[in-house]
Formats: structure tokens, sequence, C-alpha cells
């Protein structure tokens, strides 16, 4: 079953200084961090901010080769956590045929922001992070648990670069 998330806001991990994508469940306090790489991020934050560029970047050449193509991004779906990766399918349609892209999360992120189309994952990816995250013995990972299940609206400033 699938869980639908909104972007919630973008931080980074006091920790190892990585950028983390936060994903909230449109129906519960549910949410879902996921580590990505800066230049990802930096795509994510460019489309929450509504900041336009000079010229396309990756995720905006992709969004105007679909649309040119005619092609319908119907939803992006978080579809498995496996040895501490996250795995992501784009979901398309172009003359009545479904496709499935298989995708790195932060990239189908980017793109749905670009697409307008819903985020959802996979109810057991939510399960195993939560088991995964409940395993952890390092306060260090205790720590940014509680610190992300805490954050409030406030909490979530713009994102900085």
């Amino acid at each position: 079953m699938e869980v639908e998330m909104k972007i919630r806001g973008l931080m980074v991990d006091p920790v190892t200084n990585t950028p983390i994508v936060l994903l909230k469940d449109i129906g519960s306090d549910t949410v879902l961090p996921i580590w990505v790489g800066v230049y990802e991020a930096n795509a994510i934050a460019l489309e929450i901010e509504k900041v336009t560029t000079p010229r396309p970047m990756t995720h905006d050449l992709i969004k105007n080769v679909l649309t040119g193509l005619d092609a319908l991004v119907h939803k992006v779906v978080v579809t498995e956590l496996k040895d501490d990766t996250f795995f992501a399918v784009i979901w398309l349609e172009k003359e009545g045929r479904v496709v499935s892209i298989d995708s790195r999360p932060s990239d189908a992120l980017a793109l749905a922001l670009r697409m307008d189309c819903p985020i959802f994952v996979e109810e057991q990816v939510l399960k195993t992070s939560k088991q995964a995250s409940n395993l952890s013995e390092r306060a260090t990972a205790d720590e940014l648990r509680k610190l992300l299940e805490g954050l409030s609206d406030d909490d979530l400033g713009k994102y900085k670069m």
C-alpha cells in the first residue's frame, strides 16, 4: 500500500553535514528523512523556492522533454529501502501506455515538484525505516531521530546552499 507524502522541507544532518529531504505523511505526523546529495538538494531547494535559473537545470530539462513528448507524470513512489539505500519509481504515461522508470528518490522528488505530481512511499518502506532507526544503538542516530520527529513549521526555514 502506498502512503501519500509531501515534501516538508530540507535540512542538513548535523552529524554528517549531508542534506536531508523530509517527507511527511499527509494523513499523519509520520516523517521520513531521506539523505540526498548536495546537487539534488539544490535542485529540490530551487523548485521549493521557485527560483528560476538562466538556463534549464537537469530536472528542468527532463520536465521540458516529457512535456514536449506529451508524456504525463502520474506519480513518484519511494518503493524500497535496501542496505540503507532508498529506491524510487517514476510513473509516466504516453499515448495511453504507462511506464515505470527506475530512479533515485532525490531525482524523482525534484521531478515531482516540477511536474506537480503526487509523491508516495510504500508503507513497507516506512515500517522498515522506523525499524532501522529503532534498532540503532548509536546516540547520534537517536538524537537525530528525536530532532526530526520534533520539528515544527518554524524549524524548517529556507534551505541555504
